[in-house]
């Protein structure tokens, strides 16, 4: 499993710092900052439990060369949180989020990849004012949490929110 995870982040050109690290799934997603590093002469956690996640901590500037390749607008999108990439229940994601400079919102944009490769299942802007989305997570355990309400599928708007998770949806 943990060969998936560190597959994934030398496809997407990030850069992982120390071990893969596990952690109840329910504290993963809590905490919104950076994870601990866990140092590479511990090896790499595996996972014992259906209710756990093995993570990987990411330079974040390795985060910024994945943005910029990938919407082909360097600078456009900017790291403004700790990035999640993680294999929960044997399958791999990643969660960014990031200032986007041309339309002056937050944006947070979570990956699931797959065998035929990554796909975007949520793309959530936001601002004080208004948070817009398009999230297809239904077929996952996920949902994004928006002023406390979570959604798993959609595409809409609502009001606007200083911050939104990536959480479990259960």
């Amino acid at each position: 499993m943990n060969n998936n995870l560190r597959n994934i982040l030398v496809g997407a050109g990030i850069a992982a710092v120390g071990a893969i690290g596990t952690k109840l799934a329910v504290d993963y997603f809590q905490n919104r900052g950076k994870e601990e590093v866990i140092d590479e002469s511990q090896g790499d956690a595996e996972v014992t439990s259906a209710e756990e996640v093995a993570y990987a901590t990411v330079e974040e500037s390795s985060v910024q060369s994945f943005l910029d390749a990938s919407f082909g607008d360097p600078g456009r999108y900017v790291p403004n949180r700790p990035p999640k990439v993680f294999d929960y229940q044997g399958q791999q994601y990643m969660v960014i989020w990031a200032y986007d400079n041309e339309k002056a919102k937050n944006q947070m944009m979570a990956f699931k990849y797959t065998d035929e490769g990554r796909k975007m299942i949520a793309s959530v802007g936001y601002t004080g004012d208004q948070t817009d989305y398009n999230i297809n997570m239904s077929d996952t355990p996920f949902a994004v949490e928006v002023n406390g309400e979570k959604i798993a599928s959609g595409q809409s708007q609502t009001a606007g929110a200083s911050d939104v998770d990536f959480v479990l949806a259960a």
